[in-house]
């Protein structure tokens, strides 16, 4: 059991498609979960299919979509670092990791989950993820939380070997579709529907798309 729970991802539906199964585990288990976005997604290219959103009302609409999602999950607390999106690269990395030691001070959690740094694909997600770390690491050693870290580039494991967690979701399958759904204008595009209705990926196997909503995998970060 968890004191308390931090995630942190630089965009709204990250939360979710890679560990919202995770979250809504330990909120059913009346652990409290706070979510640090970094930003509101606001150079995405999804907008729906068919479009319901412009450049101009995408952060807007993703910003909703975000808090309800979180609603799904059963997310208490969301914090919205107001960074810009496709440039956490270049942001002031004192900045940024003065303003997460801020709220780690503040929440205090046991366990953070983030990206892990070079692992990650996106540049965003290397980005936060490592100054997420960053921060952690001048946390005096008996005080930092457990970090677990999750990585989809490929060759990941071939590098870093097994994901040493994998939680079984699918007693919240429901509350990660539920999640999904409510991000609309990237999971519009990001998913299909097969004759019976259900729910897969684009571009994986059938396979591939049913371990989505069973299984979420992380690596433990170790400092050293």
């Amino acid at each position: 059991m968890e004191r308390h729970v931090l995630a942190v991802f630089p965009h709204p539906d990250d939360e979710t498609f890679g560990c919202g199964g995770t979250l809504a585990l330990y909120t059913q288990a009346g652990v409290p979960v706070t979510y640090v976005c970094g930003t509101l997604g606001q150079m995405g290219r999804n907008m729906g299919k068919p479009f319901f959103a412009t450049r101009e009302s995408l952060p807007h609409v993703r910003e909703a979509e975000l808090d309800k999602a979180c609603n799904a999950l059963g997310v208490q607390r969301v914090i919205k670092l107001g960074l810009r999106d496709k440039t956490i690269e270049f942001e002031d990395p004192e900045e940024v990791i003065g303003k997460l030691l801020e709220i780690l001070q503040e929440v205090r959690p046991s366990l953070l989950i983030t990206h892990y740094p070079g692992y990650a694909v996106h540049p965003d997600h290397n980005a936060l993820g490592d100054l997420t770390i960053r921060a952690v690491a001048r946390i005096p050693e008996s005080e930092r939380p457990k970090v677990y870290v999750q990585g989809f580039a490929q060759g990941s494991e071939e590098v870093l070997g097994d994901p040493e967690i994998i939680n079984d979701i699918s007693p919240v399958a429901e509350l990660k579709l539920a999640a999904i759904q409510a991000h609309g204008s990237q999971s519009q595009v990001m998913f299909t529907r097969n004759a019976a209705g259900k729910l897969l990926r684009q571009g994986v196997s059938e396979e591939m798309s049913n371990q989505f909503l069973k299984y979420e995998r992380f690596w433990i970060y170790r400092f050293v």
